[in-house]
């Protein structure tokens, strides 16, 4: 599947050039009856692949932790352990790991991608992610040295995965969001990162699958066994992304950010009379402080966005220049701490839940089993059901909703619901039945996905202009994960019997989710039918005007 080279334009019957809105307009395709255009599936299929991946790779070691600790750890530890004793710190460590590199990887992609452009760094984030779950599931049995070694290295190798993962976040945003139309900008976003959702559906699936072709021997007592049907579930992950390394590293640059790239030159120099090459004259569009009334521009200035920009990528320096430049301002600033800080509250909830959704399974009493085997098949189905019962629905109903309730109500309410679930086990957690726990933690999964798992991914990609919107997403992305990691090694050992427990962690998620909340009605705007683009070119004319006047 190749790429188109502009994924935000189509031809008319004479074979000119028009945006997508006005061939929409020509073609009477109109709100929700519009799904998808052959230009729309392929970006799905290109940009959605890597987001399956992220989540398999970052939530299949949810499944993978029980193997590890009886293999390495319990009974097939050497000399073996009759009740197994995978070190708490180390285990959040490993699981946090991804987390770590997905730091690394957001911040230094988005600046690279804004800097060097989306064509010069998309792809080399997926070469990053194979070599790392390779090295990942070629973990050396015979390593030297105590089991904590072996550890440390899928601690290292899991972060050099991570990198590669988080790369993809303003990547895969920023290429989405710079190819399609405003008025199927959101469900577009959406449907790339309802990917998610299927990879960690697959995850599950996956597991089922290669415990049922072991099932045999392990019914047996062939334990050993395990070791074969981690790896595999691990490298699974490695087909989806060979098939899509070379639509990646094939893309054409995109135009939209060869064109705000002008402007970074523009304002971090002197003005130019190439300048006036990309007019936006349509309805004026303001930002507030908490919303946004923004017009769609005109058919006139919509064709004015796609013509041919001959404009090199801004350097380093200017790029470096133009960021701070930007969020020197309070109005901006007050936006990126908004989607920083909502995407933090987020993550500590949303990973502490999904990194260890199969140490929760088991104290809720749902993963208990007579064997190992019994143990590790109830876990798959448990995270099965919720992934197909919560999970996944939710981001088809952000897909569905989000262009007509806005993303400001969708994050909302989906925190406010996400707490009054933590809040109601974490209440009642001595008295409230397996049933009703795992009731309350698949809603809690529904809304994450139908509110701020995928609003806060959405509005960074569609609030800031392409020329800062790269980094300004992986600085979102990456504040984020610091929250994931902070769940990821904290979790198991505030949880453990004599430290917080579980009941008292439940009520941190809750917190959390109710900050999310009012950071959002605060210092996060409506990004629905907003140009961010065409806004940002309106600043600068007006900051133009105001130096000539003076």
């Amino acid at each position: 599947m190749k790429w188109e080279e502009e994924g935000y334009t189509r031809k008319d019957e004479h074979g000119n050039i028009i945006s997508i809105e006005d061939y929409e307009d020509s073609q009477n395709v109109t709100g929700i009856s519009r799904v998808m255009t052959k230009g729309d599936f392929k970006l799905y299929a290109i940009c959605g692949v890597g987001f399956f991946l992220d989540s398999y790779d970052l939530f299949i070691i949810n499944l993978v932790t029980p193997i590890w600790t009886y293999e390495y750890w319990g009974g097939l530890a050497k000399p073996p352990v009759k009740t197994p004793t995978y070190p708490l710190l180390l285990r959040g460590a490993v699981n946090a790991a991804a987390n770590i590199g997905n730091i690394i990887g957001q911040l230094s992609f988005g600046f690279l991608g804004d800097a060097f452009g989306r064509k010069f760094v998309y792809g080399k984030e997926m070469i990053i992610m194979i070599v790392g779950v390779i090295l990942v599931i070629s973990l050396p049995n015979h390593l030297k040295g105590p089991t904590r070694n072996k550890f440390w290295y899928l601690f290292g190798m899991r972060v050099l995965m991570g990198i590669g993962i988080g790369g993809d976040y303003p990547m895969s945003a920023s290429i989405v969001a710079e190819r399609s139309s405003l008025r199927n900008r959101g469900r577009m976003l959406g449907w790339i990162f309802s990917n998610q959702g299927w990879g960690t559906l697959a995850g599950s699936i996956v597991t089922l699958i290669v415990l049922g072709c072991f099932s045999k021997a392990l019914k047996h007592g062939e334990y050993s066994q395990l070791d074969a049907v981690w790896r595999i579930q691990i490298g699974v992950a490695l087909v989806p992304a060979f098939a899509t390394l070379y639509q990646r590293l094939t893309m054409p640059e995109s135009k939209k950010y060869l064109q705000s790239g002008e402007l970074s030159m523009l304002k971090t120099s002197s003005l130019s009379s190439s300048a006036t090459t990309m007019e936006y004259t349509g309805k004026s569009a303001q930002m507030h402080s908490t919303d946004v009334d923004s017009n769609e521009l005109s058919s006139q200035d919509r064709n004015a966005s796609i013509v041919e920009a001959h404009v090199a990528p801004p350097t380093r320096d200017v790029q470096m220049k133009t960021f701070m430049i930007y969020f020197s301002e309070w109005k901006h600033l007050k936006q990126l701490i908004g989607t920083a800080s909502c995407w933090f509250f987020v993550d500590v909830a949303f990973y502490g839940l999904n990194l260890n959704q199969s140490v929760l399974l088991t104290a809720i009493g749902f993963s208990k089993g007579r064997t190992e085997y019994d143990t590790l098949l109830k876990n798959a189905y448990g995270n099965l059901i919720i992934a197909a019962a919560g999970y996944v629905p939710g981001y088809f109903l952000t897909i569905f909703f989000i262009e007509i309730l806005g993303r400001r109500w969708i994050q909302i309410q989906g925190f406010l619901v996400c707490a009054l679930m933590f809040g109601i086990i974490a209440g009642d957690y001595a008295h409230l039945g397996t049933a009703g726990k795992f009731v309350c933690f698949t809603i809690a999964q529904m809304f994450f996905n139908f509110g701020p798992n995928a609003t806060t991914f959405i509005v960074p990609g569609e609030l800031y202009p392409s020329r800062v919107r790269g980094f300004a997403h992986g600085v979102s992305a990456a504040t984020g994960k610091l929250g994931a990691i902070l769940s990821g090694v904290l979790f198991n050992y505030l949880s453990s019997p004599g430290k917080l427990g579980v009941a008292n962690v439940l009520w941190i998620f809750f917190a959390c989710n109710v900050a999310g909340a009012i950071s959002t009605f605060f210092l996060v705007p409506e990004t629905k039918g907003v140009d961010a683009d065409a806004l940002d070119f309106k600043e600068c004319q007006e900051k133009v005007a105001r130096g000539h006047a003076m």
